[in-house]
């Protein structure tokens, strides 16, 4: 018999294309290999945003670390880890044949026995120029140049001549690349767009003519895509990633973290730049005697709803279950009202269905308006368990009472103060730092103004409802929008409109005008 010896199993190689930089242009492929990876060496060029993305879903002792080096101490880098049975990735900008260093590593490895593959990229130039709104129909040339010397600047004139075309380079290049396209011929006023940032939250594209974009991108840096030609001009109709509603704004998020999530993604989607900071904390009662006494009552048969008016409600109830062993099932029999979408969404999450949620005002007066009075025909159990913060108000309880319902207002979580948020951003939110402010209910209002000051005048405050108003005006703050409808989808919709709008009265206004405007924010500042 043949005896073996052990081997270590097969490391393996990656090279990825990272896209243009937003985080949401990684390929599927891509994003699986890396979360998978022990090693991820990067490019310069890959912004931190993307990064950050990737560091949440990678492996918790997955290595970090920057590609230095000539592409041959970089193949030696990744050549090594694949030795020793790891799998390692090289992450970089755009696609990975689009740069030369990057070819020579991976030939430098194909030489190799390691297992490797390249899984692409949008590339840079292509990515940006669809983002800034830039067509690139006809003669296509997009490429990312890493040194302007490889740059076929006679090619580049012909296509600019047919059609359009766009590169990324390193802005300090421009004049470079503005006398190599002059010297090949390019007229001097063929327009030229110059974008930073490219598909970040701070993209920023200028427009001017081959003569003068070196002036006009003045205080660029890193990476920039120029697009030439013709096409140029079809940004007026197609740019759309830096014509959001709430583009370049940064908006307060004043949530808790588990809370802030879903809208800094809606926010996220019109542009805005959020910012986080917990104005609660969620902490559980400091007797539980209340909630075990309900859980038990559930179980029994004690009552005949239960009214959720928070998600953290949802919550608490739930891990209570947990506790005890208990599941979905032993609601049977059990009807339940949300006080408004997102809170329904969390009792679905845990695969019960609600029976009522209101299809008006999503508050405790929009609950009770649709909420029938006890019938002891209909209704033979005649209890309400009412789990809620030790700070709500007695508006439900008081009007359940009132069409003939017992209420059990229960206890069920805590709601205290958060700790301040750090010194910048509390100077920030006094000092007008922030072009807008979301308010989802009156103790953000309150907790906000107390951890870090009130929101300075010019920033524009919106409010899910009308209590949440009610408490701010008593705060000494303006409230500039409100959605008919109290929910998160609503609030961010609310404050996009109300961007929108501001947008269209400065485009009406004069140019003087406009100048003396007291309105602030981004969308002012794109009129001055």
């Amino acid at each position: 018999m043949t005896t073996r010896t052990a081997r270590k199993p097969a490391g393996r190689i990656a090279f990825i294309g990272a896209g243009p930089g937003d985080p949401e242009l990684l390929t599927r492929r891509a994003y699986a290999a890396l979360t998978d990876a022990d090693q991820v060496v990067y490019d310069r060029g890959v912004p931190e945003t993307l990064l950050s993305a990737i560091r949440s879903g990678a492996k918790e002792d997955a290595q970090f670390s920057p590609a230095e080096g000539a592409p041959g101490d970089v193949a030696k880098v990744l050549l090594s880890a694949a030795k020793s049975g790891l799998s390692a990735v090289h992450l970089v900008a755009g696609d990975p044949f689009g740069h030369d260093s990057v070819v020579k590593e991976v030939q430098a490895v194909a030489r190799t026995a390691v297992h490797f593959e390249v899984i692409p990229g949008i590339g840079q130039a292509e990515g940006v120029a669809a983002y800034a709104g830039v067509p690139l129909p006809g003669v296509r040339i997009a490429a990312d140049v890493d040194d302007i010397t490889t740059l076929d600047f006679d090619a580049l004139a012909a296509a600019a001549q047919k059609g359009s075309f766009a590169v990324a380079v390193d802005a300090g290049d421009l004049a470079a690349v503005r006398d190599g396209l002059l010297a090949a011929g390019v007229e001097p006023g063929v327009p030229v767009g110059v974008t930073g940032d490219g598909t970040g939250e701070t993209q920023y594209t200028t427009t001017s003519t081959v003569d003068s974009f070196v002036a006009a991108a003045l205080g660029f840096t890193g990476r920039v895509v120029l697009t030439v030609g013709s096409d140029v001009a079809e940004r007026d109709t197609l740019s759309w990633w830096e014509n959001r509603p709430l583009y370049g704004w940064k908006v307060l998020v004043p949530r808790t973290k588990e809370q802030a999530g879903a809208m800094s993604a809606r926010l996220r989607a019109y542009g805005a730049i959020p910012c986080e900071v917990p104005t609660i904390a969620v902490e559980p009662p400091r007797t539980p005697a209340q909630m075990e006494r309900a859980v038990k009552g559930l179980v029994d048969g004690r009552y005949a709803w239960v009214i959720f008016t928070s998600v953290n409600a949802v919550r608490a109830v739930w891990e209570k279950f947990g506790e005890h062993g208990l599941d979905a099932r032993h609601f049977g029999g059990v009807k339940i009202a949300c006080i408004g979408e997102a809170t329904a969404e969390a009792v679905r999450a845990f695969g019960i269905q609600p029976e009522l949620i209101p299809s008006g005002e999503q508050s405790s007066d929009g609950l009770l308006a649709e909420f029938s009075p006890h019938d002891e025909i209909l209704d033979p159990v005649g209890r309400v368990l009412l789990p809620r913060a030790d700070i709500a108000t007695e508006t439900l309880a008081a009007g359940l009472i009132e069409r003939g319902w017992e209420v059990d207002d229960v206890t069920a979580y805590r709601t205290v103060r958060a700790a301040p948020p750090p010194a910048e951003i509390r100077d920030a939110i006094k000092s007008g730092g922030f072009d807008a402010v979301l308010f989802t209910s009156s103790s953000t209002v309150r907790n906000l103004v107390g951890i870090a000051g009130k929101p300075h005048a010019r920033t524009v405050v919106a409010v899910i409802g009308p209590k949440t108003a009610e408490t701010a005006v008593e705060f000494g703050l303006r409230v500039d929008t409100q959605p008919q409808t109290a929910s998160v989808p609503d609030l961010v919709e609310a404050l996009a409109e109300y961007a929108l709008e501001l947008r269209e009265k400065l485009a009406a206004m004069p140019a003087k005008q406009r100048r003396g405007s007291k309105v602030q924010g981004p969308t002012a500042l794109r009129f001055r």
